[in-house]
């Protein structure tokens, strides 16, 4: 087990954070200088370079106010994301040791005595361990193979 932990985000996921908060901010700052526009439209007609300044002076205010509010969004989709991410990866790991188990009596055997060890018997119904339960020993590292 590596006792070092890492208390600072990966580049890539700084990168990937980043990406998505100017992504995100692109897309809130286009979305209001569109509005504006619209709301504009017969008042530039007449004071063109106006509506010009007053176009860039909304897409720069938005950059400034949103920008925080963009990247805070970002790290907590990300976040989510990665969550997401690590628990499929895990369920998917946890398919593949019990279909494994399945087919290998050694170890459905390595798993019960695990199950055993935990201070959980299974029941004389239950002796084939649930997928719930595999999931559940893999997820407390009580597995020894």
């Amino acid at each position: 087990m590596n006792a070092h932990v890492q208390t600072t985000a990966h580049p890539v996921e700084r990168s990937s954070s980043r990406a998505l908060a100017s992504l995100m901010l692109a897309a809130a700052v286009a979305a209001l200088v569109v509005l504006a526009d619209q709301r504009l439209a017969s008042w530039a007609e007449r004071h063109e370079i106006a509506a010009w300044l007053v176009l860039w002076g909304i897409a720069v205010a938005a950059i400034v106010l949103l920008r925080g509010i963009t990247r805070a969004a970002a790290r907590q989709t990300m976040k989510a994301l990665d969550g997401w991410s690590a628990r499929m990866a895990q369920r998917r790991a946890d398919e593949r040791l019990w279909n494994m188990a399945q087919t290998d009596a050694r170890l459905m055997a390595d798993l019960q005595s695990a199950l055993e060890r935990s201070g959980q018997s299974p029941t004389p119904e239950r002796v084939d361990l649930s997928q719930h339960r595999a999931a559940r020993i893999l997820r407390e590292h009580l597995h020894y193979i």
